[in-house]
C-alpha cells in the first residue's frame, strides 16, 4: 500500500477515536439526577408536548406544592434548557480541542524555460505533534466531556431547588401577609374605638393619636408584606417557567413544621463527599488538567514539525517517491510559554478542587448547625414565645371582663400574639431555606426528607380559634384603661372560661392561668376616710 495511503488511513481512524454520541448524554444525566433524588428531565423528551399538555392539567388541577413546582419547572424552565444547550457547546468544545489538524497536499508543477517536458511534485503531510498525541489527547477529551456533564446536572440540580426554595418563600410571604394583615386590622380596630372614646371625651388626644400611629404603622407593614408575597409569586411563576393564564394557579397549602430529626454532620459530609457533583467535576478538571501538562512537557520541543510522503515526476518521466520530515528547531521558542500556561492551568484546577473539598466539609457543618439552630428557634416558639403571647391575651381578655384593664390592652395583647406567630412562621421559613441550601453543599437530598411531616397551623385556624364558652359580663360597672363602662345587669352565673390554645402550639412548659376572677382591688377611700387620713 503506499505511503500516502497510509498516512490518510491512520489520520481518519484517530480523528474517530474523538466522536462523541449525544444521544447518551441524555441517559448519563437522568441516572445523575435520579441517583441525588432529583425529578426526571422531562422537557428533552417532549417534543410532541404531551408531557407539557399534562404539566398543565396538573397545574390547573391541584393546589401548586413543592414537589408539582418542581416537576412543572422539568418541563418549561427556560433556564433548564439553556444549561442543557451548554453542553452541547462544552461537546463542540471538547472535540475542537483534540481535533487533528488535516493533512495538507502541496502540488507543483515546474518546466525548464524553452525545454520539453515539466516537472510535477504531489505532497501530503501531518503534524507530527496531533498524530503522536492523539490517543492522549482523546482519552483527555472523554474525562473533560464527563467533566461538562457533571457540572450540567449540578446546574440543573440547582434549578431544581432554587424552585423548592421559591416555593418555600413564596408560602411563607402568603402566610407572613396574611398575617400582616390581621395585625393591621385588629390595630385598626382599636384606633376606631380609641376615636369613639375621643369623641366621648375618656382618653386624651395623646392616647388617640398613638392609637392611630399604629394602626397606620401596621397597615403600612400589611401593604408591605402583600407585595412581597406578590413578588414571591411571580419568582416562582419565574423559576418555573410560567405566565399569563398558566401562571394563575391555586396554592392552600402552608409550610411544614421543623422535623423532628436532623442528620447527623458526619454522615452528611460523606455524603457531600460522594455526591456533590461540583466536587467531581472538579476532580475531572484536575485529572485533565494533569494530563494536559504533561502532554505539553513531553513534546514541547516538536512544535509545528510535520511528517509527509512526497512523490515527484521528473522532465524524463522518471518518478522519485519516499517520506518527508520537516522539523522546526526549538532554537529561539522551545515552547516555554505553552508549558507554563498548562502548569498555570493545572494549579488552578487543583486549587479548585481543594477549596471544594474544603468547602464539603466545613460548608456542610455549618449548614448543618445553621439548620439545627433554627430548628430550635422554632421550637422556641412553639414551646414558649407564642404560647406565653397566647396566655397573656386569655389573661387579658380575663382582666377585662372583670373591669380591671381596657379594651386597648386586650387588644394590644392580641396584636403581640399575631406578631409572634408571624415570627413563628418566618422561623419556620428560614429553617427550611436553610435546608434547601444545606442540600446545595451536600449535593443531594438529605436522609432525613423521608420523615413524616406535619403542617403548621393556617392562617384561618390562628385567627379564628374553636370558639370559647360565652362571658357574662354584667356586674362590672367600673372601667380602666379607658374603656367604656359595661352596661348593668344580672350577676354573673360563672366565673369566665379562657380561649382555647392554638393548635400546633407546644403549651406543656407554659401555665395555664386560672380561669378564677382576679383579685379585686382595695375599695377606693371615701371622703370621709380621706378627710380623716388628711387631718391626721
Amino acid at each position: 500500500m503506499p505511503p500516502r495511503i497510509i498516512i490518510l488511513a491512520v489520520t481518519t481512524v484517530l480523528a474517530g477515536c474523538t466522536t462523541f454520541d449525544p444521544g447518551r448524554d441524555h441517559v448519563a444525566i437522568e441516572k445523575l439526577l435520579a441517583d441525588r433524588g432529583a425529578p426526571s428531565l422531562g422537557w428533552e423528551q417532549n417534543d410532541q408536548g404531551e408531557q407539557e399538555t399534562q404539566a398543565q392539567q396538573s397545574v390547573a388541577a391541584q393546589p401548586m406544592t413543592a414537589d408539582l413546582a418542581v416537576k412543572t419547572a422539568m418541563l418549561r424552565s427556560p433556564r433548564l434548557q439553556q444549561i442543557y444547550g451548554e453542553l452541547g457547546l462544552a461537546r463542540a468544545d471538547v472535540l475542537d480541542a483534540v481535533q487533528v489538524a488535516n493533512p495538507r497536499i502541496s502540488l507543483s508543477s515546474l518546466a525548464l524555460a524553452g525545454g520539453p517536458g515539466s516537472q510535477f511534485v504531489f505532497g501530503v503531510a501531518e503534524p507530527l505533534v496531533d498524530l503522536l498525541t492523539l490517543p492522549a489527547k482523546a482519552r483527555l477529551a472523554r474525562l473533560d466531556y464527563e467533566r461538562a456533564r457533571y457540572e450540567v446536572a449540578a446546574s440543573i440540580l440547582g434549578v431544581s431547588l432554587d424552585v423548592e426554595a421559591a416555593w418555600y418563600r413564596y408560602v411563607g410571604a402568603q402566610q407572613v401577609a396574611e398575617m400582616r394583615a390581621a395585625v393591621a386590622d385588629g390595630l385598626q380596630v382599636s384606633a376606631d374605638l380609641a376615636q369613639r372614646f375621643y369623641d366621648a371625651g375618656n382618653i386624651t388626644e395623646l392616647q388617640l393619636n398613638r392609637e392611630k400611629a399604629a394602626a397606620s404603622q401596621a397597615r403600612i407593614e400589611a401593604t408591605r408584606a402583600a407585595v412581597a408575597g406578590k413578588m414571591a409569586r411571580l419568582e416562582l411563576n419565574n423559576a418555573i417557567g410560567l405566565r399569563g393564564a398558566e401562571a394563575d394557579w391555586k396554592s392552600d397549602t402552608v409550610l411544614p413544621l421543623p422535623l423532628a430529626h436532623e442528620d447527623d454532620v458526619s454522615e452528611l459530609q460523606r455524603l457531600a463527599q460522594s455526591s456533590s457533583l461540583e466536587l467531581l467535576a472538579a476532580q475531572k478538571g484536575a485529572v485533565v488538567a494533569a494530563g494536559a501538562a504533561r502532554i505539553t512537557r513531553s513534546f514541547r520541543l516538536l512544535g509545528a514539525t510535520t511528517v509527509g510522503y512526497d512523490r515527484e515526476r521528473d522532465v524524463d518521466r522518471s518518478v522519485i517517491r519516499g517520506p518527508t520530515l520537516d522539523i522546526e528547531l526549538p532554537i529561539f521558542n522551545q515552547g516555554g510559554a505553552r508549558v507554563a500556561r498548562t502548569e498555570a492551568r493545572l494549579r488552578i484546577a487543583r486549587a479548585r478542587l481543594a477549596q471544594l473539598a474544603l468547602a464539603s466539609g466545613n460548608a456542610v457543618g455549618l449548614g448543618a448547625e445553621r439548620v439545627r439552630v433554627l430548628s430550635e428557634v422554632v421550637g422556641l416558639y412553639r414551646t414558649a414565645l407564642v404560647p406565653q403571647r397566647e396566655i397573656v391575651t386569655r389573661q387579658s381578655q380575663l382582666e377585662q371582663n372583670f373591669a380591671l384593664i381596657g379594651e386597648f390592652e386586650v387588644l394590644q395583647a392580641k396584636a403581640q400574639e399575631y406578631e409572634a406567630y408571624q415570627g413563628f412562621l418566618e422561623a419556620v421559613r428560614d429553617y427550611w431555606l436553610a435546608r434547601v441550601d444545606l442540600m446545595r453543599l451536600v449535593g443531594n437530598r438529605l436522609p432525613s426528607d423521608a420523615e413524616a411531616r406535619q403542617n403548621t397551623p393556617t392562617v384561618s385556624e390562628i385567627l379564628t380559634p374553636p370558639a370559647a364558652p360565652a362571658m357574662d359580663h354584667s356586674m362590672h360597672g367600673g372601667h380602666h384603661g379607658g374603656g367604656a363602662p359595661p352596661p348593668a345587669g344580672p350577676a354573673p352565673s360563672g366565673s369566665p372560661a379562657p380561649p382555647p390554645a392554638m393548635p400546633g402550639m407546644v403549651h406543656d412548659h407554659v401555665p395555664t392561668p386560672d380561669a378564677s376572677p382576679p383579685p379585686s382591688p382595695p375599695p377606693a377611700p371615701t371622703p370621709e376616710h380621706q378627710h380623716h387620713g388628711a387631718g391626721q
